[in-house]
């Protein structure tokens, strides 16, 4: 199964409910913290299109989005096919 990392911050509701989610699917993934990390975060944002916001969710090499963007992955069935490394979905 390919990794998950998520990129959060500590006072985030939506890294929360991403986090909720993954686990509620039995899903492992990997946190990274954001707080008191700028360069990080600067970096993440110029590497993905100035995404900004966290939760940062990738899958593999794959960057999925945030919370949002990962509960409609995970409905349409897309999450699966990642996670099984069927590429991009």
């Amino acid at each position: 199964m390919v990794q998950v990392t998520v990129y959060t911050t500590r006072i985030c509701p939506f890294c929360h409910a991403a986090k909720r989610l993954l686990r509620s699917e039995g899903i492992a993934f990997r946190e990274v913290g954001l707080d008191g990390q700028p360069g990080l975060r600067r970096r993440l944002a110029e590497e993905n299109g100035g995404w900004r916001t966290v939760p940062m969710i990738f899958v593999g090499e794959h960057f999925v989005g945030g919370y949002d963007d990962l509960k409609r992955l995970h409905r349409s069935g897309g999450l699966q096919r990642l996670l099984d490394g069927e590429g991009a979905a």
